[in-house]
Order: C-alpha cells, then structure tokens, then sequence
C-alpha cells in the first residue's frame, strides 16, 4: 500500500501538482480504492455463502439438519476465503514472510490465538462425536439450559426461553458434563399428578384422563399391553390425601416436544376433562373469622 501511494504521489507531481495537492489525492485515490475492494469482497462473500447454503441445504434434505454439516459448511466458507486472499497476496511472499518473522507468530499462537484454536479444534471434535445435534434440548453442569440452534467455528448457539440466544464458546461446551433429553430420538416421560375430590368415582377418573392424554397431540404411547399392543401408561391411585385422592400417570413424548408445552397441554386438557365431566378438583379454602371485642 505505500508503494501504491508514493508511486501515485510522484506521477501527480511530475504533472505539476504541488506535494499536499499530490498527497490529498493520492489518499483519495486509496480510500476509493479500499472501498472498491470491501464492496467487492462482501459481494463475493454473500455469493459464497449463496452457493454453500445451496450445497449444503441438498445435503441436509438427505440426512437432516446435522451439527455436522453446519460446522462443516461455515468451515468451508472460512477456508474459500483464506486461500482466495493467500493467493491474491502471493504463496511465495506469504512462505517467505512466515519464515521471516517465526518468532512472532510462535508469539501470537502462544497468547492471542490460543482460545481461537482450541474453540476451532474442539468445534471440530463436536461435529465428529456429536454429544448433541441440532434441535437437542441440552442442559450444562452449571444449569445453562436451551435448545441447539447453530454451531460456528467458534461457538456454539442456544435457545432458551423467551427466545433468549445464549453463546457457549465451543472448548467451554466441549470440556461440560451435558444433560442431553434429546439423545438417540428416545422417548422422554414426564410424570403427572392430579388431584380428585374423594366423592369422585375412581375408574371413571381414570379413563377420563387415559383419554384425555391419549388424545393429546404431543403424547406417544411408551408403554406396552400382555399383548403387545402399544399403550400411554395406566393411570394409578396412588395417594390419599388430606382433602383429595391423587391419581398419577407417566406420560411419554418425543424427544423434539418441549416438557413445557406438554405440561401446559396436558395440564390445561386434563382440568378442562374433569371439569365437563364434575368431577371437582380441591384446593384450599380459607376462613376469616372476627371477633366482635365483648368487653
């Protein structure tokens, strides 16, 4: 770039322009052309990733949306880029500068780009062994919860609640002891307890919540008859309390369903049954007595 600029420089003062006049120009020229070279870049940047997503979208439509894939393509897209701009600058001049200043890098791999290494690499070894997958429902060991939704070169993207976006550096997450509800598309259960008043008629209270949940369009069935036949889970007496008879059941869903739309559905579904049906579900009541002062 200083070459550019005093070779500039010197034409326009052969042509009779004063030093100041020559060197306002010669930075003028630069700065268009910096710019031409930015707009250029994210011009082909956005071709880039254009082209990948299109690459990559055919692959995920075969095997699904993978963690894999997704740190494979932005890997991909960093390494187009670094070899174009390796090879504008010249291999020759870059093999030549590496040898030159070896001290220096060893310097800046010790120090600055320790963490960025260690995040790629470990990016890496995610992708590869896959404790999690985009879409899991993941928990940390110190209680960081969220849905994957993307991985980079450097970190990883979950979703919690109220869409809340928390960024986990990919070394951090991959050294973690994680909760994964979603591993291996097995079915998760929940376990349910409801409520009855003790005039209710018990078998009737529980078909009407076997019903309620079966025709639940998050629930699957997780268990089996003698028979074979697949079943949503008996419904169980299993308590008498002080002013109800507590019916429980395990309800099975798939590993994609939040347990927090499931608790609301079956929640909302299950008061709404006994309701239609009066079947009263008792809660506590409270008496305000006051006495009148007889002295």
């Amino acid at each position: 770039m200083r070459d550019i600029f005093d070779t500039m420089q010197k034409m326009l003062m052969e042509r009779g322009l004063s030093w100041l006049q020559a060197s306002a120009v010669s930075v003028l020229a630069i700065i268009v052309l910096l710019a031409v070279v930015v707009l250029l870049y994210m011009l082909f940047y956005k071709l880039l990733r254009f082209i990948t997503r299109k690459i990559f979208r055919v692959l995920e439509r075969k095997q699904g949306r993978r963690i894999h894939l997704e740190f494979l393509e932005r890997t991909v897209r960093v390494g187009i880029v670094a070899f174009i701009a390796i090879s504008f600058l010249g291999w020759d001049n870059l093999g030549r500068s590496l040898l030159g200043s070896a001290a220096v890098i060893t310097g800046v791999i010790g120090f600055a780009a320790q963490d960025v290494i260690k995040d790629i690499l470990s990016g890496f070894l995610i992708s590869i062994y896959k404790p999690f997958d985009l879409g899991d429902r993941i928990e940390l060991e110190n209680g960081t919860f969220g849905i994957v939704e993307s991985i980079t070169m450097r970190h990883v993207v979950l979703r919690g609640l109220d869409t809340i976006r928390i960024v986990i550096p990919n070394s951090r997450i991959n050294a973690a002891s994680i909760t994964n509800y979603s591993f291996g598309d097995v079915e998760r259960s929940c376990s349910f307890r409801f409520p009855v008043d003790y005039g209710c008629d018990i078998e009737k209270t529980k078909k009407i919540i076997y019903d309620t949940i079966k025709d639940s369009p998050y629930t699957v069935p997780g268990k089996k008859q003698a028979d074979g036949t697949p079943d949503y889970g008996p419904i169980y007496f299993i308590d008498l309390s002080d002013s109800a008879l507590i019916m429980a059941v395990t309800v099975y869903y798939p590993p994609k369903v939040s347990t927090e739309k499931l608790k609301d559905d079956i929640y909302t579904r299950v008061f709404e049954a006994l309701t239609e049906n009066g079947i009263e579900i008792p809660y506590n009541h409270t008496s305000v007595i006051i006495k009148e002062n007889l002295t």
